[in-house]
């Protein structure tokens, strides 16, 4: 069997290992099940990269709906129909929970698949609560994709933490884009997020939510333009440890894992490895 070996640095001078095989997954044992992410492109790669930090027993199958992103700026039905295909796909491969790595997919089709599926299935969302907590007396602000700020299920999430006057939202559809086109070049990015946030007086808000999964690749920039005791926040830390403690409940935690990923591009085994590892050498660095 052909094997593929990155190494890539990590953190704390910390070197992890990903072998990407050809399919070679197990359906004898939770233990030996991957754990699937999906999303819409390469944002996912950083809820992905939060796993491996913490649940570095686990192997993986991360899915790209590379042909389709970006997800944010296409209606709900299309992008739904894209949703349901991909994690139809997953499901055939034997995946023993799933994390829908995409705030969009989430606010869209999160209740339909726990219905449809017999597995633990995880979202995202704008990690507005813990912003809420954190602000006394200054403002939150929630960048994110423009579908997922028009969608009931984040402005319910407002309206139930009590405190929508002291909220506001931006999209920034472009921001993934730039992702999706391994566009990390500080100058450009800067003078993006000062044009669209050109109406807004930064040193309002005490902290900043990243409600897109392809947000954090930009966070050092973001804090290059608030001032200094900004907190700037995502939900990824917070779904992977949530998502340790339904494996240890439902007794699907793996012990003898290696990291192992298998990376799919709109269903297609993805022939060039590097891309998706070069994404999480970027978002370790």
């Amino acid at each position: 069997m052909e094997v593929f070996r990155t190494q890539i640095r990590m953190e704390k001078k910390l070197y992890m290992s990903y072998n990407i095989k050809r399919k070679n997954y197990f359906v004898n044992g939770g233990g030996k099940m991957r754990i699937g992410f999906f999303d819409s492109g390469v944002g996912g790669i950083t809820v992905l990269h939060e796993a491996l930090r913490q649940l570095p027993a686990e192997n993986y199958i991360y899915y790209a709906d590379t042909k389709n992103v970006p997800y944010g700026t296409k209606s709900k039905l299309e992008v739904r129909k894209y949703i349901l295909q991909a994690v139809d796909f997953m499901a055939n491969e034997g995946i023993k929970a799933l994390v829908v790595a995409c705030n969009t997919a989430t606010s869209i089709a999160i209740n339909e698949l726990r219905q449809k599926y017999s597995f633990p299935i995880l979202g995202m969302e704008p990690a507005v609560k813990p912003a809420v907590e954190k602000n006394c007396t200054k403002r939150v602000l929630v960048a994110a994709t423009p579908l997922t700020l028009q969608e009931e299920k984040y402005k319910n999430l407002i309206t139930k933490l009590g405190h929508p006057h002291i909220i506001d939202g931006v999209a920034l559809p472009e921001l993934v884009e730039y992702a999706e086109n391994s566009i990390f070049e500080e100058q450009i990015i800067l003078a993006y997020l000062k044009q669209k946030l050109g109406s807004y007086n930064l040193k309002d808000y005490g902290t900043v939510v990243l409600g897109c999964t392809h947000f954090p690749f930009y966070q050092e920039v973001f804090r290059k333009l608030f001032p200094e005791d900004t907190y700037i926040i995502d939900g990824n830390k917070g779904t992977i440890k949530y998502l340790k403690k339904v494996l240890a409940e439902k007794n699907l935690s793996a012990d003898n894992g290696q990291g192992d990923i298998i990376f799919y591009s709109s269903g297609q085994r993805e022939p060039y490895e590097s891309r998706y590892t070069n994404y999480l050498k970027i978002i370790s660095e």
